[in-house]
């Protein structure tokens, strides 16, 4: 207790005589000469100040322990805030950090406290963006490099990167009137699938109808999901891009004939993901700052494939502002002509026209990454791009196989491949350096057709760093 306090309480709990020990004292004083019935008069004052300094006392220290309430009062809720500050701070620093040397340090405790909630959102769009960034732990030890992936499978509307694509794209046309909610209005897309569903999903969310071109060649799992979700889907047979058969020249031709149509209710959009600049900004301004802020302003390299073009290419420009020592890589899987794009300047051998090759199933098992030809969402970046590293569909296999072993992570092929050559890239960099890459979609739209060829798993961890590299057959 403090002492000014003490000595205030000291002071108010004085012990006052005895009425009747005081009396008896003073009449046997000599030079107190009161009678009997004097002191009989004087003796009820005297009770009063007693009583009146008692009743004094005792509120004053009614008063002062009120007051100390408050105070101790104040000191809990002092404490309990820094307490709960302080919590806060330590998972955000402690989240996931590596020194120079390749010691890494993980955060496993689930993100179930109160500081990790997200705040009171309205309708699905509210779950797309703010996805984990996470160390895949197991490459980051065969490395000594801190490999982070970004779980843009955790999107809550189409579970892909082009939930942002998706949302970005129709906000954009709304605000320009293109798009006018329950009034009939249709969105038009050709797409090997992810952000056909994103479209889908949002476009139920938001009041408009979906219509959905897709190559005959990529997995049931996404047409089917189309179709559940209200969508109409044509499986069209795979065709140059210079051919008006191609999916996406069909998608844009229906979506002019839906507009023209006088007889159909509303108008046609056609979301034209691949040359829209809707698509790479909604990665400039989304996706690319949140990597930044979760690897704490360090990334050495982002690696990343291009299916448009537009995740590479906008988290590409927002690091280069940043970070401007970074690497971009791409990932490219075989069959597709990027890797000679950035490495040499030609999609092809010289002989080969640019955009006239079919994209056939042989060409590869790998879906949603890999271009015959370029898009404005991939040139608006290319010169951003310092290296391109070619995957092959057995190294993507063994990749997802190996995640699975090692940290019961189930992606689908496209993020294989990102993660072979982020590994690929993590092991050229060295020991030491922070690489990011990107989990695009899970491996349950995949299980027909990529995940039918990569097998079991199985309950031993088989697959080895040489396995991944050299890319053995090991179905």
């Amino acid at each position: 207790m403090d002492a000014s306090l003490s000595k205030i309480l000291a002071r108010k709990l004085v012990v006052y005589p005895d009425p009747a020990k005081f009396s008896r004292t003073c009449v046997a004083d000599s030079n107190f000469q009161k009678s009997s019935s004097e002191l009989a008069r004087a003796r009820p004052s005297m009770q009063w100040q007693v009583s009146r300094e008692v009743v004094l006392s005792f509120s004053v220290g009614i008063a002062v322990a009120l007051a100390i309430e408050q105070l101790w009062q104040r000191y809990s809720d002092d404490t309990l805030r820094s307490k709960f500050s302080f919590r806060s701070y330590l998972a955000r620093s402690t989240s996931s950090r590596a020194t120079r040397h390749g010691h890494i340090e993980h955060n496993n405790t689930p993100a179930n406290s109160l500081t990790a909630l997200r705040p009171l959102g309205a309708g699905i769009e509210s779950t797309i963006g703010n996805t984990p960034l996470i160390v895949l732990k197991s490459l980051s030890q065969l490395t000594g490099c801190t490999i982070l992936a970004k779980c843009e499978f955790l999107n809550g509307a189409g579970q892909s990167p082009k939930d942002r694509v998706a949302l970005s794209i129709i906000t954009r046309a709304e605000a320009q009137g293109q798009l006018t909610p329950h009034s009939g209005d249709t969105i038009y897309e050709g797409t090997v699938g992810s952000t056909g569903i994103s479209l889908a999903t949002l476009a139920r969310a938001r009041g408009y109808r979906a219509h959905i071109f897709m190559p005959s060649d990529q997995a049931f799992e996404k047409s089917d999901l189309l179709v559940k979700l209200g969508a109409v889907v044509e499986r069209v047979s795979p065709a140059p891009i210079v051919d008006p058969l191609h999916f996406v020249n069909r998608a844009r031709s229906a979506a002019a004939r839906h507009t023209q149509d006088e007889n159909t209710e509303g108008r046609g959009l056609f979301a034209d993901q691949f040359e829209t600049e809707a698509n790479y900004q909604a990665h400039f301004e989304g996706t690319g700052p949140e990597i930044f802020a979760q690897a704490g302003g360090e990334v050495d390299a982002f690696v990343a494939g291009a299916g448009t073009g537009g995740t590479l290419s906008g988290v590409a420009l927002f690091l280069r502002e940043k970070v401007p020592a970074c690497r971009i890589v791409l990932a490219d899987p075989q069959g597709s002509g990027l890797y000679n794009k950035v490495k040499h300047g030609v999609m092809f051998h010289s002989l080969e026209r640019e955009g006239t090759r079919r994209r056939d199933q042989v060409d590869t098992v790998v879906e949603g990454i890999g271009l015959t030809r370029s898009t404005r969402n991939f040139e608006v970046g290319r010169e951003e791009i310092d290296d391109a590293v070619k995957v092959s569909d057995a190294q993507a296999k063994n990749m997802a196989k190996w995640l699975v072993e090692n940290d019961g992570i189930f992606v689908g092929s496209s993020s294989a491949v990102n993660c072979v050559a982020a590994l690929q890239t993590a092991l050229k960099l060295g020991p030491g350096h922070k690489v990011v890459t990107i989990l695009c979609d899970s491996g349950m739209r995949h299980l027909s057709k990529f995940w039918a060829q990569v097998g079991d798993v199985g309950g031993d961890a088989k697959t080895t760093l040489e396995d991944i590299i050299e890319g053995h057959n090991l179905a």
